[in-house]
């Protein structure tokens, strides 16, 4: 199911599309070098991994990040920076960011302009990657096929967090991430489907705790 998309480990994403895009890649085993373009949401060291990055990256590769996180000009790469309202289209692939922040707590704050990114494919519809978020705004208002929400509570939404953002949205399928490692357990999938509305199918992605 949506054997295009790997979640290697946490919010470890690789989409196999027209091109090769991951995001925010993290324990990334072996040195693949076959990202296209790596889409980074945000500055914390389990989303922007240097390491992992050049791992994945290779000559021509394009990294997006929002336009805080001056640590992604350091890589070599053809950098590009983003908004929090932005359309914009790299490597023929059309992409959007949706501003990804908490509302309460102190991890991610809204001025630091931290994002989520829907990709619009064409042959699999627009895929949102929520980033480290609450429930905003912002995020009640995505229009996707394909949802990868963050479960893991601490410092996102938890599973039945997650769960009501899905029931809003509504999407096709949504894939549970950011938990069992870095925050949150393997348990909260459990969780999450356990609330999820009839009509949207869970597909579990993450393959190491």
């Amino acid at each position: 199911m949506l054997d295009f998309i790997t979640v290697n480990t946490h919010s470890s994403i690789r989409i196999e599309d027209k091109k090769i895009i991951y995001v925010d890649p993290f324990r990334i085993t072996g040195e693949s070098h076959d990202a296209d373009i790596i889409l980074i949401t945000h500055s914390h060291f389990d989303h922007l991994s240097p390491e992992d990055i050049r791992k994945v990256m290779k000559q021509d590769t394009v990294l997006v990040s929002p336009k805080s996180v001056t640590e992604a000009d350091s890589l070599g790469l053809t950098v590009q920076k983003v908004g929090t309202h932005e359309t914009f289209e790299v490597g023929g692939i059309k992409m959007e960011t949706v501003p990804a922040y908490n509302k309460l707590k102190p991890f991610h704050p809204k001025s630091k302009g931290w994002v989520g990114y829907i990709i619009n494919s064409e042959t699999h519809g627009r895929i949102y990657v929520a980033g480290d978020t609450d429930i905003t705004e912002e995020n009640r208002q995505v229009q996707c096929r394909i949802a990868m929400l963050p479960i893991g509570g601490t410092y996102t939404v938890d599973a039945k967090q997650a769960a009501r953002l899905a029931n809003i949205l509504r999407p096709e399928y949504v894939i549970p991430v950011h938990y069992g490692s870095v925050a949150g357990k393997p348990e909260d999938a459990d969780t999450f489907q356990k609330y999820i509305e009839s009509g949207i199918q869970v597909v579990l992605k993450v393959q190491a705790f």
